[in-house]
C-alpha cells in the first residue's frame, strides 16, 4: 500500500515538474533594449546651416587703363605690402592700323591744320606790326601832349589803339597755339603700332613702358583673375588681396529661421576640419531675402546672416577664405528642464508617447507633452519624472506590459 502511494506521488511530482517546464519554455522571452534615463538639464535650440567662410575685406586691383597686362608677377597665397609690392604691370594700348580710307583723310587733316598754322602765324606778324606802330604813334602823342601841342581827347585815342593792337597780337597768339594743337592732333592720328617706342621695360615695371600697380593693403593674394598676358579693357579686376586672419562666416538661412535669429547670438562653428568647435557671435542678419534653388530645385526664400569669430585667430591656422563650415546658431536656451531624447519618443495618434520601463522592468506606455526640441532632444512637460527609464527606438516588440532587460545583459 505504501508502496503505491510513493509510485502516485512521484507520478505527480513528475507531471507537475512536467507542466511547470512547459510554462517556463512557452512563455514570452525578455526584449532587449536600449533605455536612457530621465534627467534635467539645459536644452539650447539651434538653426544649423552650412556656411562659408570669406575675408571680412576684399581689395580688388583693376585697371586704370585699357592695354596689355604682363604675366602676373604674384600667385594665391604671397604676401603682399602696401605701397610696394607690385602685383600687376600694365602696357598702356597702342594706335591700331589705319585702312587706305582713314590714312587719306588723316593726311587731308593734317595737310588742313598746316595750312591753318600758316594763316594764324601771319596774323600774329600782322598783329606784331600794328602793336608796334601803335606804340611809336602813343610815344609821339605823349611828347607832343606834354608840350601841349595836342589836346588830351587825341591822347586817349592813341592809347585806346594802343591798347586794342596789344589785344589782337594776343588773340592772334592764342589762335595760333590752338591751330598748332589741331596740327598734332591730326599727325596723332596717323600713328600705327610701328611708332610705338615705349617698350622699353624687362616687365618689372621699371620702364617707360609700362605702369606698375602696387598692393592697396597689406595681406595675401586670395584670387589671381588673370595669369596670363593678354589684353584688358579699362576697369579690369586683375587680383584680389585681403588679410586671410580676418575672417567671418556667412550662412544662408531659410527665411522662416532668419527671423528667430537676433543679432548678439552666440553661435558655434564646426565641420571645418579643426579638433573643436569655434565659438562665434552673430553680427548682422541682413533684411533682404533672396531666392535660392535648392539641390532638388525647390525655390527656398533664403537670408543672409553674417557672424564673427570669438576667439584668437591662432585657434583657426589654417582655415582660410571660402572654407565650408556648419554654423550652429542659438535662438532659445531652456535651463532645468526634463529632456527625453527623441529616439525614444513616437506618434500615437496625435499625441507624443514613450515606454517606460518600470522598477519590474515591463514596459509601460506614456503619453508625454513636449515643449522645445533639438535633432536630439526634447523638452518633457508633462508624462514623465526625473530617474525614469525609456525605451529607445522601440521595435514592434515592445508592448504594454511586455518583459525588457538591457541589451547586453542576463535573462532573468
Amino acid at each position: 500500500m505504501d508502496r503505491d502511494w510513493r509510485r502516485w506521488i512521484a507520478l505527480a511530482g513528475l507531471g507537475l515538474a512536467g507542466v511547470l517546464l512547459a510554462v517556463w519554455a512557452l512563455r514570452s522571452p525578455p526584449v532587449a533594449v536600449d533605455t536612457a534615463e530621465i534627467v534635467r538639464g539645459t536644452l539650447e535650440v539651434t538653426v544649423t546651416e552650412e556656411g562659408r567662410t570669406r575675408v571680412r575685406d576684399v581689395y580688388t586691383v583693376s585697371t586704370p587703363v585699357a592695354g596689355t597686362i604682363e604675366r602676373t608677377p604674384r600667385e594665391v597665397g604671397d604676401a603682399v605690402v602696401a605701397g610696394e609690392t607690385v602685383v600687376a604691370v600694365i602696357r598702356p594700348s597702342v594706335p591700331g592700323f589705319l585702312d587706305a580710307r582713314s590714312l587719306r583723310e588723316a593726311e587731308a587733316i593734317v595737310a588742313a591744320a598746316e595750312a591753318m598754322v600758316e594763316s594764324a602765324r601771319a596774323q600774329v606778324r600782322e598783329a606784331e606790326a600794328q602793336l608796334a606802330f601803335a606804340k611809336s604813334e602813343h610815344a609821339r602823342a605823349f611828347e607832343l601832349h606834354r608840350k601841349e601841342a595836342v589836346s588830351a581827347s587825341r591822347l586817349e585815342e592813341v592809347q585806346t589803339a594802343l591798347a586794342t593792337a596789344e589785344a589782337r597780337l594776343a588773340s592772334a597768339k592764342a589762335t595760333l597755339t590752338a591751330y598748332q594743337n589741331v596740327q598734332q592732333m591730326a599727325k596723332a592720328r596717323m600713328m600705327g603700332p610701328d611708332v610705338d617706342d615705349r617698350r622699353t621695360g624687362e616687365g618689372d615695371g621699371e620702364g617707360d613702358c609700362c605702369l606698375p600697380m602696387y598692393a592697396p593693403v597689406d595681406g595675401r593674394v586670395l584670387t589671381v583673375h588673370h595669369e596670363s598676358e593678354q589684353v584688358v579693357s579699362a576697369g579690369t579686376a586683375l587680383i584680389e588681396i585681403g588679410d586671410p586672419r580676418q575672417l567671418e562666416v556667412v550662412a544662408d538661412l531659410l527665411s522662416s529661421d532668419a527671423v528667430r535669429v537676433a543679432e548678439g547670438a552666440v553661435a558655434r562653428i564646426d565641420g571645418w576640419g579643426g579638433p573643436k568647435p569655434l565659438a562665434a557671435k552673430v553680427r548682422t542678419v541682413e533684411p533682404a531675402g533672396f531666392t535660392k534653388v535648392s539641390a532638388l530645385g525647390i525655390e527656398e526664400q533664403r537670408v543672409r546672416v553674417i557672424l564673427d569669430f570669438e576667439g584668437s585667430p591662432d585657434e583657426r591656422p589654417r582655415l582660410g577664405h571660402g572654407y565650408r563650415v556648419m554654423t550652429h546658431v542659438a535662438v532659445e536656451r531652456i535651463a532645468d528642464a526634463f529632456l527625453v531624447p527623441l529616439a525614444a519618443l513616437f506618434r500615437r495618434g496625435d499625441t507624443w508617447a514613450v515606454f517606460v520601463a518600470d522598477t519590474d522592468d515591463r514596459a509601460r506606455e506614456r503619453v508625454v507633452t513636449l515643449g522645445a526640441r533639438t535633432s536630439r532632444e526634447a523638452v518633457v512637460l508633462t508624462g514623465l519624472e526625473a530617474g525614469e527609464r525609456v525605451v529607445l527606438h522601440p521595435s514592434d516588440r515592445v508592448l504594454e506590459n511586455a518583459r525588457l532587460r538591457e541589451r547586453g545583459g542576463r535573462d532573468d
